[in-house]
């Protein structure tokens, strides 16, 4: 098959009937442009232009070639213009996947903002706690909580989370504070994603790791309901620091083992690759860094 550089070369040159005038505008010398149509000429066979010194004349064979190719050679730099704008212009469809934590009021809103802020973008998003193959469900980027083990993605953090172990004034009433992790075994816990309303918490206090099973009356899939019912007074949650700063400071939920937290959990952006990010993507990551999630830290 003919290069296709040389049948635009070809093409240019039908176009201006002229050779110089078709290198000026491809940016080309004109031996280069000359070369290349003799190449495909040779390619194929035939004698595309009639060559003099005061003149260049398709020959029957090159204007017919010329019409053959012309149209569907306009079509692919028509679909190399669009794809190009697409990636320089935020617009087109982003394919987004969260997990179901995420899936709640605060991240409607910011991505309804997004969404005015770039009215060109479509969004398709996904609200699953699957570990969906972003290659091969085409999706443009997923938000995931914790360490992350696939190496052939791009990961790119995007804030921090540290839990506390809080409870509210209604629970304790009457009941020992837990002075130790281990106490915590003697208390009803909400659970996020517990099984059989069983789950293992994890602690750290310095360079002090402890981990410890608890149970409880309610278990969830997503703070939003693990913190509703901390805060009803149904048992101790170990919840964002986000979640529950302001009502420690209101009273409304007392800190406990003040000097334990869970480890710190890292929130990433993670996309396929980092070559030719479209506009679209770069300008999601770039507003999801400013977000104030009230499910992690902004990173400094």
């Amino acid at each position: 098959m003919a290069d296709l550089n040389d049948i635009a070369v070809f093409v240019k040159v039908a176009q201006f009937e002229s050779f110089s005038r078709a290198a000026h505008s491809l940016g080309m010398p004109v031996s280069t442009v000359s070369r290349k149509v003799s190449a495909l000429e040779d390619q194929l066979g035939v004698t595309l232009l009639q060559r003099t010194t005061r003149k260049l004349t398709l020959t029957a064979q090159g204007r017919a070639y010329y019409n053959q190719c012309s149209e569907p050679l306009g079509q692919l730099f028509d679909a190399e213009r669009v794809l190009t704008q697409t990636q320089k212009k935020p617009e087109g469809l982003l394919k987004i996947s969260v997990p179901v934590i995420l899936g709640q009021e605060p991240f409607y809103e910011f991505l309804s903002a997004f969404l005015k802020t770039y009215p060109r973008i479509q969004v398709d998003l996904f609200v699953t706690n699957l570990f969906l193959d972003l290659i091969a469900e085409n999706i443009d980027v997923g938000i995931r909580f914790g360490e992350l083990r696939d190496s052939t993605i791009v990961m790119q953090k995007v804030g921090k989370s540290v839990r506390y172990v809080v409870a509210s004034p209604q629970y304790l009433e009457g009941r020992r504070v837990p002075v130790k992790p281990e106490d915590l075994k003697d208390h009803q816990c909400i659970l996020l994603n517990g099984r059989n309303n069983e789950a293992e918490w994890h602690l750290v206090s310095g360079r002090k790791s402890v981990k410890l099973h608890v149970s409880g009356p309610v278990s969830s899939r997503d703070f939003q309901t693990a913190s509703a019912f901390t805060y009803r007074g149904h048992g101790i949650g170990l919840l964002p620091s986000t979640y529950c700063d302001d009502q420690i400071g209101r009273g409304e939920l007392t800190r406990l083992l003040p000097e334990w937290t869970s480890p710190e959990i890292f929130v990433h952006a993670v996309y396929p690759t980092r070559r030719f990010l479209p506009a679209k993507l770069q300008a999601f990551l770039d507003e999801l860094k400013t977000w104030k999630s009230p499910l992690w830290i902004p990173l400094r």
